[in-house]
Order: structure tokens, then sequence, then C-alpha cells
């Protein structure tokens, strides 16, 4: 059956049903907040969305590559609990770049350890990831079982604070991952990774190393929550062992909304960031609302299902006026 016209602009263009939910969102943050675009408000907005759209940019490419990772959030709170200890609020400059380094590392590892048990082991993504977020959550809270600990407040200031050119430090921060995620499609990685997203049988059968090329969706997707770790614990200045929970299923919202299908093979890392930001603005407008709190999840999970629905709710609507 040939494909609709919608189906083909949406294939093309996964992120359109962002783009229409961020005009929508972003209207209704303009009247509650009317100074939105002013450089401090923006700053104070972008840097609260950061850690989630890191996060949802790992969580979009082991999607692209046919997987899921519910583990992302547990390996955000290992990244906290570990700076927030072993930083310090008095800690130096040379001293927190070194334990950076070291939480990537880990949260490299824990993508890996992931990695394996799917690729290698075939074991079903959901589940195997479902399980070790229970792993890194208890490591977390071995880590740090009370909320406390810090980081130095230079180390705070610059990432709340530093506004360069009227842009927030965070919008350089999207710049770069998307630079690097442009570079990427143009590589045999990034073919691969949407072939073995598409048909892993088929791909295999063309000679592309499947197996690889899941295990490092998985490395990426820590490594990306290893860096949200840091920029929930620069955001925050203290550590929780549970301060990641929220962003499992908020970085699965987010690359959904961004046009990533759950079945892989399609979909990038803009659409995931857009999402990522459509929902920090619904946050603000449930806040400014003064709406009950559990609307947010709520609205996750409506947001989720007409996101999924969407193509096929229009294409219904075409041939009945047809």
């Amino acid at each position: 059956m040939k494909p609709s016209r919608w189906q083909q602009v949406t294939y093309r263009h996964p992120y359109l049903f962002a783009l229409l939910l961020l005009v929508v969102a972003f209207t209704a943050n303009v009247l509650l907040q009317p100074n939105l675009l002013d450089p401090m408000t923006l700053n104070s907005n972008m840097r609260v969305f950061l850690p989630l759209i890191l996060v949802a940019i790992g969580q979009a490419i082991v999607m692209i590559g046919g997987g899921i990772d519910i583990s992302v959030g547990s390996i955000v709170s290992i990244v906290n609990a570990i700076l927030a200890t072993q930083i310090g609020l008095s800690g130096d400059l040379s001293t927190a770049g070194m334990v950076m380094g070291m939480a990537l590392l880990v949260g490299m590892g824990a993508g890996a350890l992931n990695g394996l048990f799917i690729a290698y082991l075939r074991l079903q993504p959901i589940i195997t990831t479902f399980a070790t977020s229970f792993i890194y959550a208890g490591l977390a809270l071995f880590i740090l079982p009370n909320p406390g600990g810090g980081v130095p407040s230079r180390l705070t200031a610059f990432y709340r604070e530093t506004i360069i050119l009227w842009l927030p430090l965070a919008f350089y921060v999207i710049g770069l991952f998307l630079l690097a995620w442009g570079i990427v499609r143009r590589t045999r990685y990034g073919r691969y990774l949407y072939a073995v997203g598409g048909k892993a049988d088929a791909a295999y059968e063309t000679g592309v190393p499947v197996r690889a090329v899941q295990f490092s969706t998985y490395v990426i997707s820590g490594l990306m929550a290893a860096f949200g770790g840091i920029a929930m614990t620069l955001l925050t200045g203290s550590g929780n062992a549970q301060v990641g929970d929220p962003l499992t299923l908020s970085s699965i919202t987010a690359a959904v909304i961004g046009g990533t299908p759950l079945s892989g093979g399609a979909g990038g890392i803009a659409g995931p960031i857009i999402g990522a930001v459509i929902l920090g603005l619904i946050r603000n407008i449930i806040s400014f609302a003064n709406v009950a709190t559990w609307w947010q999840t709520f609205v996750n999970a409506a947001i989720i299902v007409l996101a999924l629905a969407m193509p096929g709710i229009i294409n219904l609507v075409r041939r009945r006026n047809t």
C-alpha cells in the first residue's frame, strides 16, 4: 500500500507534532509569564529544562536503535550522589573536574551493563533496564542514604548565571550536541543505527554489527544520563539519591513527542529536545495556573497517547472525507 501524503511528511519530519505542541505551550506560557523571553527569565527556565533535555537525547538514541532504557533516572541519581559526596561544598575546581569525569565513566559503565544484557545476552530491554534501575537506585542510596552534600557555589553560579550574547549556557550545550548528532548521522555508524532499529534481522544479513550497535546505544544513553546528572547537581547544588526518578518517564515522553517511535528506526534528537522543552513549559503552566501537581503525570501520559495516535487519527479523518 502506498503511504499517504501525511505519512510521507511525518516520516521525513517526525518533529512536526512537537513543533505544534511547542507553539501551543509557548503561547500559554507567554500569557501567564509575559517576560518569558527576557534573558534572565529564559535562563531560569532553560537551566531547569537542560537535565531532562540531556537525558532525553540519550533515550532517543536508544529508541532509534530499537530499545528503551528505564534506568536513566537511577543513573542520574547515582551521578548526583557521587558529585554531592565526593566534591563537597568546599571542593576545588580540579577535584570537581576529576569527579565529574569519574561520574561520566560511571554512567557509561551502567549503560554498558545494560547493553551487555540486552545486546549480547539478548534479554528484553524494558525488563532488563527496569531491573537494573533498582540496582542503580540502590547504589545511589548506598552512596547517599540521606539528602545532603553539595558542590561549590562557584560551580552552581556558573551553571545558573552564565549568559553569553544574551543566550543562556543551555543553548550552547544543546547546540554542541546537535552539531555532534549532525556529524554522527552522516557516518557509517549513523546509518547502521537506523538500520538496526528499523529491522535488525535484515541489517544483520547485510553485514551490520547489530549487537555492537545495540550495545553502543545503551553506553551513549548512560553517558547522556550522566551529563544530565551533572546538570541536575549544578542546578540544585545538593545531593538527593532520588532526584533522577521523575526523569525516566519524562525522557520517554519527550522522545515520543519529538517523533521517535517506540518501534525504532526513525527520529532524531532535535524532536526530543523540543519535547523536553514542551514538558518544561507544561510544568510552568501547571505551576502558574495553580493546578494540582498530579495533573503533570496525567498530561505526560495523555501527550504520549496523542503523539502515538495522531498520524492514525489524521489518516482516519482523511479517509472519511474522501
